[in-house]
């Protein structure tokens, strides 16, 4: 006889975390709790919505159509930025179903978290280890401000008569406060890595696959494409939806302004962290569209409109598919 009848104790021991029926019932409270969030984001916000939704109902429906299929354009986009981000290849139809129930996870949380977990649960579901898909988030979060910046460079170059300096350039101590911010993070997560021992290890082991893999898919043209490529077209797509909902309400701004006031004002605060960029980016983006001559009450209505269209039209289905995928354990 063993002195140590773990056989005989296996049946006796709890088994409640590994309970079949505990499984269920948290996935089955994962499944509804994106519906349960978009519902509570669609309450507290619901006179943006009804507002939108109006305007939307007497705008011209061709335009409308055009927003709908640069909206669409955007959710490959950042699918070809996902894949260019990290060396494994991952299934393209789960890919493009899990960025279209990231943004309505987005739209929830500060910060892209939303976004981010959704993607680290795709990652993880698909064999990725998790330093890896860690690092593949990082360097997605990098590339697209980088890119960003990039292109907005360019318009500046290239289109130097369509930026009013005078109105769109941050005063002094805008620009203080913003560098402020930037070091004060800085500061903040060198001086946790350097206190909190326990930290520090996975945080050099990240940096650490983060450089290596950043290396090897240098070494990839096809994801170089899709990294920079999709990061670059991103915003550029995000600017034609609102040339296009801003046409369908009359807004007489040509492509290029419109294009350039989302890049300044997506750039001047888009780290702020407010659920999809929405707030901060939306009162930048009517100051800067009023700033190229449009009225108050338009540029409202279009950045309203804009909203509704890409956020309020796909939070449910995507919030459905989102519970679909956790259902169907691909999340």
């Amino acid at each position: 006889m063993s002195l140590f009848p773990l056989d005989d104790l296996r049946g006796a021991l709890p088994t409640t975390v590994r309970s079949p029926s505990a499984t269920r019932l948290a996935r089955g409270v994962l499944t509804l709790l994106p519906l349960v969030l978009i519902g509570t984001w669609a309450v507290l916000d619901w006179r943006s919505v009804r507002d939108g939704a109006a305007r939307l109902a007497s705008a011209d429906p061709w335009w409308l159509l055009a927003a709908a299929f640069f909206t669409c354009l955007g959710w490959l986009s950042a699918a070809c930025v996902r894949q260019g981000a990290i060396p494994d290849r991952l299934p393209p139809g789960l890919l493009i179903a899990s960025q279209f129930a990231a943004g309505a996870a987005n739209h929830v949380l500060p910060a892209s978290i939303g976004a981010h977990a959704v993607t680290l649960r795709f990652l993880q579901g698909q064999g990725v280890p998790l330093a890896r898909a860690t690092a593949s988030l990082a360097l997605y979060s990098l590339a697209k401000p980088i890119a960003k910046t990039v292109v907005l460079l360019v318009f500046l170059v290239a289109f130097p008569e369509l930026l009013r300096l005078g109105h769109l350039v941050p005063e002094g101590w805008t620009l203080l406060l913003a560098a402020g911010s930037v070091a004060g993070g800085l500061a903040t997560a060198a001086l946790l890595l350097t206190a909190v021992r326990p930290l520090r290890r996975p945080a050099l082991a990240l940096v650490r696959t983060a450089l290596t893999d950043a290396r090897l898919l240098h070494t990839m043209p096809s994801r170089v494409l899709a990294l920079w490529g999709g990061s670059a077209a991103t915003p550029l797509l995000q600017a034609s939806v609102i040339a296009s909902v801003g046409a369908s309400l009359g807004l007489q701004l040509s492509w290029g302004q419109v294009a350039l006031a989302f890049l300044v004002a997506s750039t001047a605060v888009g780290a702020v962290p407010a659920p999809g960029g929405i707030g901060p980016v939306d009162a930048a983006l009517v100051f800067t569209l009023v700033a190229f001559g449009t009225s108050m009450s338009l540029a409202t209505a279009t950045v309203v409109s804009y909203r509704v269209l890409t956020v309020g039209v796909p939070l449910l289905p995507g919030a459905l598919i989102l519970s679909a995928l956790v259902h169907r354990k691909v999340l």
